[in-house]
């Protein structure tokens, strides 16, 4: 069953990094894919990240980034960065996360 089949938008809500600390948000993915490039945002406990294909540039090499849109409370840009593997856009407006 293809879970991302014929739907509009596909969020997908995970903690950011594994038990060991390696970031599980990486640029690319090294397991069997049945949805490539099918992701629009990624909701984790540190942030709120939106995919944007003209982020990257574009051309096949580069087709798009995930976009920082808001930190949690007391998680700074930083942070992200650091636990993050992909390249991500941090804009000059981040909101914070409403809890």
């Amino acid at each position: 069953m293809d879970l991302v089949a014929g739907v509009n938008k596909v969020v997908v809500t995970m903690e950011h990094t594994a038990k060991d600390g390696t970031p599980k948000i990486v640029r690319e993915c090294s397991l069997p894919l049945t949805g490539r490039r099918c992701v629009d945002m990624v909701i984790t406990e540190l942030c709120v990240l939106e995919f944007d294909e003209n982020a990257g540039g574009g051309g096949s090499g580069n087709p798009g980034r995930f976009v920082l849109k808001e930190l949690a409370p007391g998680v700074t840009t930083e942070q992200v960065r650091e636990q993050t593997e992909a390249e991500i856009v941090v804009p000059g407006n981040v909101g914070v996360v409403s809890v």
